[in-house]
């Protein structure tokens, strides 16, 4: 008879530590799972947007000034993983243009993939030379950045799904640190840009970053806010109105001082 209660005691003991941890789970209302729904959307932008630049090779355009008498001339476009070069007609290219480009235009394209990341050797565009530490970098940097967007993606999928609202500073964290990662990728890719132009001077070029910095760029700032949107839904008894927790905040510590 004393095993039968005992194993009925732990079972008794296990649904009370249920019903105490149901209690305090509170289920998200319909308010908070659509501002959360909102926010998600928000980071769903950011996320689209560093994917289609860190898949896309138009992070910045080399242009070769214009020939006389000639019917076409050279361009390359790369970004962080392959390169292009290009032949345009000079006649698609704009008049009062004195470059080639820009790569948009149709013409031959020859594209291959960076040696660095196989071969470990350097790539040459028009006679220079890449940093490939820096363009490693940056690549790895991104990588990174994705990386964190999956683990927020997956934070706000189990608070949503689950009703768990503790999941939302995490994630916040993760969207925030993988805004801030695609930022540096876009940076120390600058540094390579700059690297590469001051490797060799023989063939004059003019260069121009194009628009998988501007999805970069934009994809950053978007996930920074949207890291910050969820901090904001973390807290705790929050008013329906930001600046009404402001001043509660303000009247709570002048009332300590004056007690």
């Amino acid at each position: 008879m004393m095993w039968p209660n005992f194993f009925l005691q732990d079972q008794e003991q296990r649904i009370a530590m249920r019903a105490r941890a149901g209690k305090r789970r509170k289920p998200l209302t319909d308010e908070q799972e659509g501002k959360i729904k909102l926010a998600f959307f928000v980071a769903i932008v950011g996320m689209t947007l560093t994917v289609l630049a860190v898949g896309t090779e138009f992070w910045v355009e080399l242009n070769t000034y214009k020939q006389n008498h000639t019917a076409v001339c050279e361009a390359a476009h790369y970004g962080l993983w392959k390169f292009c070069y290009k032949k345009l007609w000079v006649e698609e290219v704009e008049a009062e243009r004195a470059t080639c480009g820009p790569a948009e235009l149709p013409g031959e394209a020859n594209c291959s993939y960076f040696k660095f990341f196989t071969t470990g050797e350097n790539a040459y565009i028009f006679q220079r030379t890449t940093k490939k530490e820096l363009n490693i970098t940056a690549a790895v940097v991104s990588l990174l950045s994705i990386t964190l967007m999956a683990m927020g993606s997956l934070c706000i999928t189990m608070a949503l799904s689950k009703g768990v609202e503790f999941l939302l500073k995490p994630a916040s964290i993760f969207f925030i640190i993988s805004g801030i990662l695609v930022l540096v990728s876009l940076e120390v890719f600058r540094h390579s840009v700059r690297w590469l132009i001051s490797s060799d001077e023989t063939i004059p070029l003019e260069y121009e970053y194009s628009w998988s910095v501007t999805c970069a760029a934009a994809a950053g700032a978007i996930l920074i806010f949207g890291g910050g949107c969820f901090i904001f839904l973390s807290i705790p008894n929050l008013p329906k109105k930001p600046w009404e927790y402001c001043i509660k905040g303000r009247s709570s510590s002048s009332n300590s001082h004056t007690s």
